[in-house]
């Protein structure tokens, strides 16, 4: 079966071949707030790749709608090849990072502007690429321990990089590289105030002008987890559950966020800051006090070659530190 996203792509459902990975989605059915999708990983070569869901053997990944399907009503089909789609990049992702001696660095979305800058400024200076890949930091943790073939990471918790470091998956315990902040994000034209008190957000939800919210989401992504910890701290979490949408990784939130499919979310600062998205709406700071601090940790992964050390050696210059602190970053002492 054949699903074509654009007159210029088209996804097969059924066992597919990708260069030197293998893919097979095997079922894609539509649930009523959610797709439950498998895909196989196959591991019987070192040239065959594809994805998993990380969390159990044979469970499915359930990947959250985007705006235009929840809010636009689209039809099912367009809403089963985004999601045929997303697999299917993913898988190429993967593949890509295992050919070649490159250096593969996957990091969390909070980086996606400023670690861009920062890899393109390691090429000019040192003639070296660098193979950027964003995400949830939790979902590249599970693939890494199921062998995924990354040489550097930049987790937006450092607890998935300790728990890393304690399967024996990483040179040393890593480095931290910066404390990420959060706030509210308001497009333009929503009725709510970009406020980071959040007490217009809890009077949107008395007075009914809040219908849909944008998080990330709190099982895997720790953005969302922190988006969690500052509603429960205002109080609103219990409130604010049946108008949450919920973003893979903080980029995908801040899509939702600014899109107009919802009336706002909470999103990365080092996000908001970026002039694409400022653009959009309005943004306030919420208290950092208000949630466990996102204390970010980057790390050398076993088995990284020459390349990836020489970068991953880079990421603790002053300069690098310099593009950090511009995109929002609060910066840790060297030592930390």
């Amino acid at each position: 079966m054949h699903l074509c996203t654009t007159a210029h792509t088209c996804v097969m459902l059924g066992p597919m071949s990708i260069g030197p990975a293998a893919v097979t989605i095997s079922r894609v059915r539509r649930l009523p707030s959610t797709v439950s999708l498998s895909v196989q990983y196959v591991t019987a070569s070192p040239s065959m790749l594809a994805l998993t869901d990380a969390r159990a053997p044979g469970a499915h990944h359930r990947l959250a709608p985007p705006p235009w399907r929840r809010h636009l009503g689209l039809r099912r089909r367009h809403w089963l090849a985004w999601a045929a789609s997303t697999a299917l990049g993913s898988a190429l992702s993967l593949a890509r990072a295992q050919s070649g001696n490159s250096t593969t660095v996957v990091a969390a979305s909070d980086l996606k502007f400023a670690l861009s800058e920062i890899a393109a400024l390691f090429e000019r200076k040192h003639g070296q690429r660098v193979r950027l890949i964003f995400g949830s930091s939790g979902q590249f943790t599970a693939q890494i321990l199921q062998g995924a073939p990354f040489h550097v990471f930049l987790s937006a918790d450092e607890a998935f990089v300790y728990r890393l470091a304690d399967a024996g998956l990483t040179v040393d315990r890593g480095q931290r590289y910066a404390i990420g902040r959060i706030g509210l994000f308001v497009p333009h034209g929503s009725p709510l105030k970009a406020d980071g008190t959040l007490r217009d957000l809890a009077a949107a939800l008395q007075d009914g002008r809040l219908k849909k919210f944008a998080i990330a989401s709190p099982e895997h992504a720790p953005y969302g987890m922190r988006a969690r910890e500052a509603l429960q701290h205002a109080g609103l979490w219990a409130a604010i559950q049946p108008h949450l949408v919920l973003g893979e990784n903080i980029a995908q939130t801040v899509q939702f966020a600014s899109s107009g499919g919802t009336q706002g979310g909470i999103i990365a600062y080092a996000l908001a800051l970026a002039p694409e998205v400022a653009a959009r709406g309005h943004f306030a700071l919420i208290d950092a006090t208000w949630h466990q601090p996102l204390a970010q940790r980057m790390v050398l992964l076993r088995g990284a070659p020459p390349s990836a050390q020489a970068f991953y050696a880079f990421l603790s210059t002053p300069e690098v530190r310099a593009v950090l602190q511009r995109y929002g970053f609060e910066l840790p002492s060297p030592a930390s």
